[in-house]
């Protein structure tokens, strides 16, 4: 969300549209690539939603908390994205007051519940490594989805209460923008909520996932020394434990890359700086396009939802049975 600590009268005041006079031609293509962004941002993640939805051999925790993250980002393709990237292209908003209280809030609890479920599944796949046994017992599908509702539902109460008590949804609002507006002491607790607790978490456990994934490797490779296996399975056994490594790694980086620039930009630059309007609107973009680009990472990555997608483009997700098909 775009925050500034400002009061909403100085904004208004402060803040006038730019003039952009740019061709029809322009126009058509800035609004026909903001719609094909939208549009793979939203079939991406509908078909996370279903792959994870409808096959029972996806019901696990883990994939319980992909499903989470897809589902915020549904949001953003939905909701968000469009009517940022229209504002980002016409450099007003054209939407009115009531537009522009929906996004404050869909927007703060899409990027709210994102961050979180980042952190939860940083928690999952920590705790999955570091205590198996444990794992296998005590988190199970319920126990996650249970995380999960209230992972949603406190991040509702929350954004709502941060947007309701700095009067966010009053009918007093400026005309040309859309911007959050919060004090000096709802920004501080918001930047430790939302940006701080969890990127700790999320850098912290997947630094410990990687040192004892590393573990895992070499003790793995001296038991197949030990044992004088073929030279064969020592290199699949290191090529699988650096392909996992390398998968962790990226969801992390691309995350983080998209995150931090954004948190950074709406903390120290104030809205009505018209010097930096590109960057500010840059890092925003980029941090929507973190919705984006999950399902990609998912579609190159994951063998699961590579043979999911198989069975939903030839139509045999609607045979008989076909949750039970196995795309393991």
């Amino acid at each position: 969300m775009n925050l500034t600590t400002m009061n909403q009268s100085d904004v208004c005041q402060e803040y006038s549209c730019p003039e952009r006079s740019v061709s029809f031609s322009v126009y058509v293509i800035l609004y026909a690539a903001a719609a094909a962004v939208s549009l793979l941002t939203v079939c991406g993640n509908l078909l996370v939603i279903i792959s994870v939805s409808h096959f029972k051999q996806l019901h696990t925790p883990a994939n319980i908390l992909i499903l989470s993250l897809a589902v915020s980002d549904l949001l953003v393709g939905v909701f968000v994205m469009p009517l940022h990237l229209s504002w980002v292209i016409e450099s007003c908003w054209i939407s009115g007051p009531l537009m522009c209280a929906a996004l404050k809030i869909v927007n703060s609890q899409a990027t709210s519940v994102s961050v979180h479920t980042v952190a939860l599944i940083a928690i999952d796949r920590f705790l999955a490594l570091s205590s198996p046994f444990l794992y296998s017992e005590k988190i199970s599908p319920t126990v996650t989805c249970i995380a999960t509702l209230f992972n949603w539902l406190f991040s509702l109460l929350y954004n709502f209460t941060l947007l309701f008590v700095n009067e966010n949804f009053n009918d007093v609002t400026c005309p040309e923008i859309c911007i959050v507006i919060i004090d000096v002491v709802s920004s501080f607790i918001d930047l430790i909520v939302v940006f701080l607790m969890p990127c700790t978490i999320i850098i912290i456990l997947y630094t410990h996932v990687f040192v004892i994934a590393k573990k895992h490797a070499t003790a793995i490779r001296a038991l197949q020394i030990h044992n004088r296996t073929g030279s064969s399975k020592n290199r699949v056994g290191d090529k699988s434990g650096q392909k996992a490594a390398i998968l962790l790694g990226i969801l992390v980086v691309v995350f983080l890359l998209c995150l931090l620039p954004y948190f950074i930009c709406t903390l120290v630059i104030p809205y009505s700086d018209d010097d930096l309007f590109h960057v500010r609107d840059v890092t925003v973009t980029i941090f929507f396009l973190n919705s984006t680009i999950n399902p990609i990472i998912y579609a190159l990555f994951y063998p699961w939802f590579q043979k999911s997608l198989k069975l939903i483009f030839t139509f045999k997700v609607f045979n008989k049975d076909s949750s039970l098909m196995n795309v393991l």
